[in-house]
């Protein structure tokens, strides 16, 4: 019953949510501090990765892989964006 309860209230969290933070959220839920992002910086690898996004879709499984290969390449001084 608390499964239950926690997956409602984790959706309806979510439905008022964009992609792009629901995206966020997870992969910050799932990273060390070290690698933890922001909406700037989703921002800039949704443009600088354009190949990778056919529409607004920021499905975590398609591209939380190449986000960390990608914010792991960045120096320091351009993490803090």
């Amino acid at each position: 019953m608390k499964a239950l309860f926690f997956q409602e209230n984790r959706c309806m969290i979510k439905a008022g949510m964009t992609k792009k933070q629901q995206f966020l959220t997870e992969h910050n839920k799932l990273s060390p501090s070290n690698l933890q992002a922001t909406i700037p910086l989703l921002s800039r690898f949704k443009i600088e990765k354009a190949s990778l996004f056919k529409d607004d879709n920021w499905s975590v499984d398609k591209l939380r892989r190449p986000f960390i290969l990608w914010f792991m390449s960045l120096d320091a001084h351009k993490k803090k964006i």
